[in-house]
């Protein structure tokens, strides 16, 4: 996993909760090297999974909820450190199906090596579905991404999650649903 989401991580604890907050998820943890941690280089995911449940107990917020959380901060970080994928997007509808087919094919010019997990959109009778699929259990990170994707472009979207396979965060269906739209009950069905 590229080093830029720990690193985030611990900014996003550095910058909501305080450095000594930070400093105590790091220590108790467990991780291989300490929180030294680089944007460009790659580190095992189950650090990741370390830090998170170090954080959990040193806050006691649940740990879907805070992996969900992150992946809102780090939507909007990407945002902000790659404004060129959001040029031509005016809506979450417009975007997401950008990931698998032109975002992710850029990141791994960038990063041979990296693990990405595979989005096939489709749209449906108006509504926008997402079929995630990774080898890592980070289908709230998922969550917290198209969340913050759907907020960002200030959409008036409904988000419903389906997890898929043995349940366990590494395959999810998200479906999306214009709120008119299923005010009106012209979609019935999510998948």
């Amino acid at each position: 996993m590229k080093g830029i989401v720990f690193t985030e991580l611990i900014e996003m604890v550095e910058d909501d909760l305080g450095i000594e907050i930070a400093d105590r998820v790091i220590s108790t943890s467990g991780t291989s090297n300490e929180g030294a941690y680089t944007a460009v280089g790659s580190y095992d995911h189950a650090e990741l999974i370390q830090l998170v449940l170090a954080l959990s107990d040193q806050t006691g917020v649940p740990v879907p909820e805070l992996v969900q959380t992150f992946g809102r901060h780090l939507f909007k970080r990407f945002s902000q450190l790659y404004p060129q994928f959001f040029e031509h997007a005016q809506s979450a509808f417009d975007f997401l199906p950008l990931v698998e087919t032109y975002i992710h094919v850029e990141v791994r010019k960038l990063y041979p090596d990296a693990e990405l997990p595979t989005f096939d959109c489709g749209i449906h009778e108006g509504t926008l579905t997402m079929h995630y699929q990774s080898s890592r259990p980070f289908a709230d990170l998922a969550e917290g991404l198209v969340r913050a994707c759907v907020d960002h472009f200030g959409d008036e979207v409904m988000v419903v999650r389906e997890d898929l396979g043995d349940g366990n965060g590494t395959e999810a269906c998200f479906c999306l649903t214009p709120v008119e739209q299923h005010r009106h009950g012209e979609v019935q069905a999510y998948v």
